[in-house]
């Protein structure tokens, strides 16, 4: 089977779930035999989703924006364009402020989703001339439901189906003013309808979804987020120093100002004055006012030497920080879809201590690798972190639960083959 996945990049600029996720399920496929293409849009991929230089980056991000914004953008000559779509052009994009969050985009994500009815027809049909003379797929497979605009021209010109992934569109798409927001869920609802089949990467986030588009019970699939145990390393988790990791996108969304007071509450007792605070995973411009804040709150607490700000997290470095830590948080302030940060700290050994929202619950129950806690606030955070990080016991059980349970549940050629059942699923009943 020869599968084209169609994936939004990130530019490398923080650790982007999405992407990885993605890879992870590229690599997986191809190990089971099949043919895979990524395909990425907007950004050049993470670092670690190793995109090739012979696949363009379609909808380059220079170009889209100042088409939707500047009229006279859309005349403008090839060579200009090309130029807008470089890989060291977009590259710089990726950091700048605005390249990841929804206000002002409003207008831009109603256009892409109206597809060939939008503002990036031209886009669409470069994006599709390529896919049918260059890909050739069997299945095309949407990383997410943002994309559902490109689902219609690529069914009419391809005659194959096209599945769509479902993970945190909420995120983006509940941050716009009310009239924006309906109208963005009423046209992926629409555009949904194209769609053979999505695949959610959560049981929670299956429900979740279902109170925002309108999707049949024949359509929706869950497929969990896995990793390849064999990818990491760990040692045992008591021969480290005591350090508690932070790894996503330093921002106020994904709680790190939650963590930061949780460890300043937690360094007021004399008994964790050897605990120490790693935090990695990225920053766009627009987080950096937000990690000015963060600094400044541990400076005025007195424990700046204690707090470790690691720069690199792509690769051998990310695991590398897997390494440095005894427990990891993420406290997301209003949850996630899954974080597969979580599968990458348990099969390095390192057990999750996460907010009871979203699926974290799912998936820390499933995998036992990790602690619930609720609600999520600096104090609540801060009892569950002093509970653990020096109670060897509790740190070794748990360790060994979460290497057991991704082997068990969360193994990303499981979860492949799950996938795979589901393209098979569509190829064989095109009418769904």
């Amino acid at each position: 089977m020869k599968i084209a996945h169609i994936i939004p990049g990130s530019g490398g600029s923080f650790y982007c779930g999405n992407c990885l996720r993605d890879s992870k399920y590229v690599k997986a496929l191809k190990d089971l035999g099949h043919q895979v293409i990524k395909v990425p849009m907007y950004l050049p991929l993470f670092d670690d989703a190793h995109d090739l230089d012979e696949v363009p980056v379609f909808y380059g991000a220079v170009n889209l924006y100042l088409k939707q914004r500047f009229p006279v953008f859309r005349h403008m000559p090839s060579f200009v364009e090309k130029a807008f779509d470089s890989r060291s052009v977009l590259q710089l994009a990726a950091h700048k402020a605005g390249s990841t969050r929804a206000k002002g985009l409003e207008e831009m994500t109603l256009s892409m989703l109206l597809g060939e009815e939008g503002l990036q027809k031209a886009e669409l049909d470069k994006m599709v001339d390529w896919l049918a003379n260059e890909a050739k797929p069997d299945v095309v497979h949407l990383s997410n439901a943002l994309l559902l605009g490109l689902a219609r021209s690529i069914k009419q010109r391809l005659n194959i189906p096209v599945v769509c992934s479902l993970q945190d569109e909420d995120v983006w798409v509940d941050v716009m003013s009310e009239k924006h927001k309906r109208e963005v869920w009423d046209l992926m609802s629409e555009r949904g309808k194209e769609v053979d089949a999505f695949i959610s990467v959560s049981d929670y986030f299956a429900a979740e979804i279902r109170h925002k588009m309108i999707i049949r019970d024949d359509q929706l699939f869950t497929v969990h987020i896995g990793v390849d145990p064999d990818d990491y390393v760990h040692r045992e988790i008591t021969s480290k120093d005591p350090a508690i990791g932070y790894i996503s996108r330093m921002c106020e969304e994904n709680g790190l100002a939650v963590l930061v007071d949780a460890f300043i509450l937690l360094s007021k007792n004399p008994e964790f004055s050897n605990v120490t605070l790693r935090i990695t995973g990225g920053k766009t411009d627009d987080d950096l006012q937000f990690i000015k804040e963060q600094k400044h709150k541990i400076s005025q607490s007195g424990i700046v030497a204690r707090v470790f700000w690691v720069e690199e997290f792509g690769g051998e470095d990310r695991l590398g920080f897997y390494d440095s830590v005894r427990l990891i948080s993420v406290p997301v302030l209003n949850g996630e879809a899954f974080g597969l940060y979580q599968l990458e700290a348990m099969a390095s050994g390192i057990p999750m201590v996460q907010p009871a929202l979203g699926a974290f619950p799912e998936v820390i129950n499933s995998s036992g690798g990790g602690v619930i806690y609720s609600p999520n606030d600096a104090s609540h955070l801060a009892e569950a972190l002093t509970a653990l990080i020096l109670d060897n016991e509790k740190l070794e059980a748990l360790s060994k639960a979460g290497l057991s349970g991704v082997r068990e549940q969360f193994d990303i050629h499981r979860q492949a083959k799950k996938m795979v059942k589901v393209y098979e699923h569509v190829l064989n009943d095109p009418g769904l």
